[in-house]
């Protein structure tokens, strides 16, 4: 992934300029294993081994794994984030977690309280939040602040041996509680948390924060640039504050540049939010497409490369703003029209008869599987008396915008005949359930031209299949209660032979992606996207 001219590629060019080693140069994606990656992710990562591959040096992956959580869980998001990155197509060169740094950061952490730049502090979390006021106000110092080192160190050890509850003390830097920026008003280092870890088990009774840990991971593994988002701008005076107390001047010093991170309508990308909803059953798991989670894409058809080039369409600068789903969309269409085999299925039948039709006469037309390449061959379709068509593609009585099928009026079915709707039946309820019309048996022939074109399965020989319609979460910031329909549709026989994995274009109705449902015992037919209107 090349992002071309923008200001991250010329931060690094310009210090390249100056004589930075272009040997020296390394990258990183940290996520914390909390969750799936999401679209959101997608944008970091095409970032930071985009850049690897452009200057052909290492990216690593390394886990921000700070906070414990149930192992088999945390074990879990590991394994889903490795397949997620390596789906989109990026390999790492080393694979680190924080958590094989705990013993270098204490013991760095014991330096800062021999200098006296740390101290332990026994005020509870809502005290010190209090005490830190607002940027318009001065803090208030602790009363530990002025401990003595001797006194800071026999506390921390003994925070780090069990002997505290949780929530009793923790380890603060001692910086400035005066200064505008709150994050470097006296920061959280350490917390006491009696919690097992995946990697390091019951070793440890307290975590360090993530501000303690992201900077001086970055140094120990010599990151060059750690790009973060924007979010992080307010934390870069304290990134630099924690490496000013470690850093070696014979070892590369990390730079930490902001970027702002993708927002895009009608969802979330919130790891957290995310949580809310699925606690609150709104959407089913970390699958669910609806919040956009890279596995939750690819599980309905999205491809690795709609979605890298998307991040390349949107770019990368400082700015916050929402972009409009559409744009996904747009990629994932624009790629999907390339690979996806055509089929023609009905997802709300109407019986359409063709009067004039001969009754036990079958066709079989030869249609191709896909018009952008010829590679792809073509199959045969049965065509007979009785078919299905759309609800929504007839309307008894025509209005000056609907240019489907109406009685008195001709449309063609799609690689088939003109035909022409007389009459109708309804059913007690006034619900049509039976069109009745003639055909133009020249007209297959002819390319006479009408003003709509209908899809259609022959009902002899449709089969049922189980289709997932996933839609947005949100409309006009309000849930949509019709983002997800389970429904029976009508496909054409052709279908009876689908593989799970494949993409499809269900013609005038959207693009599909066959994936297993395990729960029942079938394949399910998930729709990617809607086709443009």
């Amino acid at each position: 992934m090349n992002y071309k001219n923008n200001f991250i590629e010329e931060i690094i060019e310009n210090d390249l300029k100056k004589g930075f080693p272009k040997t020296k140069l390394k990258f990183r994606f940290p996520p914390e294993p909390n969750g799936y990656l999401h679209i959101g992710h997608a944008k970091a990562i095409c970032l930071n081994f985009g850049l690897g591959i452009k200057y052909g040096v290492n990216v690593n992956l390394r886990f921000d794994d700070t906070n414990p959580l149930n192992i088999k869980i945390h074990k879990h998001y590991i394994k889903k984030i490795k397949e997620d990155i390596q789906w989109l197509g990026f390999i790492w060169n080393e694979e680190h977690y924080a958590s094989n740094y705990f013993d270098i950061l204490y013991k760095w952490a014991k330096k800062l309280i021999k200098e006296d730049k740390a101290y332990v502090d026994n005020q509870s979390q809502e005290i010190i939040n209090a005490q830190r006021k607002t940027p318009f106000e001065k803090g208030i110092p602790s009363p530990y602040r002025n401990r003595s080192v001797e006194e800071n160190l026999d506390l921390f050890e003994k925070m780090k041996n069990g002997f505290f509850n949780e929530g009793s003390c923790v380890l603060r830097a001692k910086i400035d509680m005066y200064s505008d920026n709150m994050n470097l008003r006296d920061p959280v280092m350490y917390r006491i948390l009696k919690k097992s870890h995946h990697n390091t088990g019951n070793k440890w009774f307290i975590y360090p924060t993530y501000d303690w840990t992201h900077g001086q991971s970055d140094y120990i593994e010599q990151i060059s640039h750690s790009l973060c988002s924007l979010e992080f701008e307010n934390h870069r005076k304290l990134y630099n504050w924690f490496l000013d107390q470690i850093v070696d001047p014979n070892n590369i010093r990390p730079k930490q540049l902001e970027f702002s991170r993708l927002n895009i309508s009608n969802t979330f990308i919130s790891k957290r939010k995310i949580n809310i909803l699925i606690e609150k059953k709104i959407i089913n798991n970390w699958y669910d497409p609806r919040i956009l989670t890279l596995s939750g894409l690819r599980s309905i058809g999205y491809t690795p490369k709609s979605i890298c080039d998307f991040c390349k369409t949107i770019g990368i600068t400082k700015r916050e703003n929402i972009i409009d789903i559409s744009l996904l969309e747009f990629h994932i269409r624009k790629d999907l029209n390339k690979i996806a085999y055509r089929k023609m299925v009905v997802l709300d039948p109407v019986k359409l008869i063709i009067d004039n039709y001969p009754n036990n006469k079958i066709e079989w037309f030869e249609i191709e599987n896909n018009p952008e390449d010829i590679n792809y061959g073509k199959r045969k379709v049965p065509f007979s008396k009785i078919i299905y068509i759309e609800r929504e593609d007839f309307m008894e009585h025509k209005t000056y915008d609907f240019f489907r099928l109406s009685i008195g009026y001709e449309v063609r079915l799609k690689n088939s005949y003109i035909i022409k709707a007389i009459s109708l039946k309804k059913d007690n309820n006034g619900k049509i359930n039976e069109i009745h019309c003639t055909y133009d048996s020249n007209s297959r022939k002819n390319f006479r031209k009408t003003k709509s074109t209908l899809h259609w399965v022959s009902i002899q020989h449709a089969i049922k299949i189980n289709i997932c319609l996933y839609d947005k979460l949100f409309v006009n910031n309000k849930i949509n209660k019709n983002s997800f329909k389970k429904i029976i549709g009508y496909g054409e026989p052709s279908l009876k032979h689908a593989n799970i994995g494949v993409n499809y274009q269900f013609q005038r109705l959207g693009y599909f992606y066959t994936d297993y449902d395990y729960e029942n015992n079938n394949i399910l037919f998930n729709r990617t996207v809607k086709l443009k209107k």
